[in-house]
């Protein structure tokens, strides 16, 4: 029996290198991971360059290159496809910000993230009802993400993404003014538009009851927006259209989830603190009726940028235990690879190749018997870049088309 559906696993971040404090092990190899192991052992495995050697992905790029869409021709900035993420319905032309809540005390950005605020619906809302750019001919819209996480999309004619942040990226600074990147009227329009919204979002945030009551309780008052990462949301052939394939995505951050919803998978909505065992759940709840799953795992990329070697070794266990329920459907290709490593040891993406196992009826086991950087090199697969992997997955559940004759 050859597989029917397939299941892309990825593990946000896992690749990384030797850490001193594992014993000069990456956190895979000292990490105690029977089931990752286990579809090792019984499937076909490699190493990928998640866009090609040598450069360092980001998660945006990265996943648009896994799913199929090149990025060199698809990626227009992760703006958009945070927006999306969000919870807005982007459409082609619109302009999207990522961006976050932050403190301002007497000018001056005092804290990045606003206390880590945990519930901005309600300031986010007044920021969208409250902030009129029509004077432009220009509308907006503002969803909040998880945590200090929000997210902004600019809809007009007239518009570029050709704009700079507000976001100085340090504490004890001011704001920084919005400015185009290049001469045309329409980036010189948009910075001003930019410049605008947060002028009245601010305005908007200083006055708010909940940032009052923040105060009061002695927490920094989400009282200034940054926006950042602008992008002019581009023109996605469907995935189901593309590949044949119907399709979720699961993913707890608001990215993956954006560019998923942006190639067309269904959203199935998580939180970053839904249970892994939660999040298994749904996506085997998926395969009842769709072909194709996405289902990212965040917080191993969140140790790696921590330089937390032993927490994402520790970590890495709990998502070889919460997988277990996924391999015991028969249908199923499972693919595990990373969209990027992020090694403890520079806390940053790096461009060292991803270990990549493909498992399900129809691979041809090569010898490999564990999930690991360096036991992964030595696979069947050997080295490939990302771009291949849905043409090479969908081949293994026979729906590739052939080529010539």
């Amino acid at each position: 029996m050859t597989a029917s559906k397939i299941l892309l696993l990825i593990i946000d971040g896992v690749g990384d290198r030797p850490c001193e404090c594992l014993g000069n092990k990456t956190p895979l190899q000292a990490a105690n991971l029977p089931n990752l192991d286990e579809l090792a052992k019984t499937g076909i495995c490699g190493i990928m360059d998640p866009i090609s050697p040598g450069i360092r992905a980001g998660s945006d790029t990265s996943h648009l290159s896994l799913l199929g869409y090149p990025p060199q021709k698809y990626y227009t900035g992760r703006g958009p496809l945070e927006a999306a993420g969000c919870g807005i319905s982007m459409e082609p032309g619109m302009i999207g910000f990522r961006a976050n809540y932050a403190t301002m005390d007497e000018g001056l950005i005092t804290d990045r993230r606003a206390g880590r605020i945990e519930d901005t619906k309600e300031i986010s809302r007044a920021v969208k009802e409250g902030v009129d750019l029509s004077k432009y001919g220009v509308t907006i819209e503002f969803e909040p993400g998880t945590g200090h996480r929000a997210a902004l999309a600019l809809k007009g004619a007239g518009l570029s993404a050709a704009v700079t942040t507000n976001d100085p990226k340090k504490t004890g600074a001011a704001m920084l003014t919005i400015k185009p990147t290049d001469d045309t009227a329409e980036a010189k329009r948009t910075a001003e538009v930019c410049n605008e919204f947060v002028r009245q979002a601010n305005a908007i945030l200083e006055k708010h009851p909940v940032n009052a009551a923040r105060a009061a309780s002695g927490k920094n008052p989400a009282n200034a927006v940054l926006i950042r990462g602008a992008g002019e949301m581009g023109v996605y052939e469907p995935f189901e259209e593309k590949h044949e394939l119907s399709g979720s995505v699961v993913a707890a951050a608001a990215l993956i989830a954006g560019i998923g919803v942006s190639v067309g998978l269904e959203r199935i909505p998580v939180l970053p603190t839904t249970p892994l065992s939660e999040q298994v759940s749904l996506v085997l709840k998926e395969f009842d009726k769709k072909d194709f799953v996405l289902f990212n795992i965040k917080n191993a990329d969140e140790y790696g940028h921590d330089g937390k070697a032993m927490e994402k070794k520790e970590f890495l266990e709990k998502i070889d235990a919460a997988i277990k329920p996924l391999m015991e459907r028969s249908d199923l290709l499972i693919a595990v690879c990373g969209d990027h490593s992020t090694p403890c040891t520079i806390k940053e993406h790096s461009a060292d190749p991803v270990p990549l196992i493909l498992h399900g009826d129809g691979v041809r086991p090569d010898g490999v018997a564990k999930y690991d950087e360096i036991s992964c090199a030595a696979g069947g697969m050997c080295r490939i870049c990302g771009g291949s992997l849905m043409a090479v997955m969908l081949d293994l559940i026979d729906k590739t088309h052939k080529y010539g004759a």
